[in-house]
């Protein structure tokens, strides 16, 4: 019959009957695995550590496109005010140059095409004044020309904001997904007889998911935060620079006597 068979069958191969066991641990094994993947601890983690990791997700996302966003605008900045900066020391008239940025329309991000043509508005309209005195000509060029050198700090600000609360908040939040789901491990642990690594290991893990896309998230923010810094505060230098210049360059026409705007450019 089979149950001899089978008996005389593992008599003379003992190794035989043991491969069903085998083959199940195998099973057992890769359905662990792949619960103990990256994905499956997502999908399996509590809807508050799934809404932690959307978070972050989501502020790692923004603070990235906002990077690849002002990375190219400073670095159009940078370009466009080397350009101008060779004109304006080129020794051509002022009037020109401010002619032909008026006929233009200039990108936001020429900033010192903006402040050259704020401060030159205003000294031609001074200047058509009958019996204004130079130096008040002068103070209000400057007057004008920090109020364009604000508006653009102001626009080299854009979004440092956010990438410094990304950085100093999104660590934070990772932490608090973790504290939640070692919170909850313990718990389901309290509810078994016999306590295992495998039995909280899973809920520990999916915990340390969120502390890591937390780091992950915050890293770039501020590497970003503190380049950008750096970078604004250098074009601030350059704007006040070339302010000066330009004052410079029109104190010294107006106290030669020049009568005409053409002649004091």
């Amino acid at each position: 019959n089979l149950s001899g068979y089978a008996a005389l069958s593992s008599k003379r191969n003992p190794n035989a009957i043991q491969l069903a066991p085998l083959h199940g641990t195998a099973g057992g094994a890769e359905m662990q695995n792949e619960h103990m993947s990256v994905w499956g601890l997502v999908s399996e983690a509590s809807l508050v550590v799934q809404l932690v990791m959307t978070t972050l997700v989501l502020a790692s996302v923004a603070s990235w496109y906002l990077i690849i966003q002002r990375g190219a605008a400073l670095r159009r900045s940078e370009r466009l005010l080397k350009s101008f900066l060779q004109r304006f020391r080129s020794g051509g008239e002022l009037s020109q140059l401010y002619r032909e940025g008026n006929e233009q329309s200039l990108p936001r991000e020429a900033a010192l095409q903006h402040i050259f043509l704020a401060g030159y508005q205003e000294f031609s309209q001074l200047q058509r004044q009958p019996g204004i005195a130079p130096d008040a000509v002068i103070d209000g060029v400057e007057r004008s020309l920090y109020v364009a050198i604000a508006e653009q700090e102001e626009r080299l600000d854009n979004g440092l904001q956010f990438l410094a609360t990304v950085g100093s908040v999104s660590p934070y939040i990772g932490l608090f997904g973790t504290v939640w789901g070692i919170m909850n491990s313990f718990l389901g642990l309290s509810m078994v007889q016999q306590a295992t690594l495998s039995t909280v290991a899973p809920g520990i893990a999916e915990a340390l998911i969120a502390t890591a896309i937390g780091l992950f998230a915050a890293i770039p923010a501020v590497m970003a935060y503190n380049r950008f810094s750096a970078r604004g505060q250098t074009l601030s230098a350059r704007y006040y620079s070339f302010a000066n210049e330009l004052q410079a360059r029109l104190h010294r026409r107006l106290h030669a006597g020049s009568p005409s705007i053409a002649a004091a450019a």
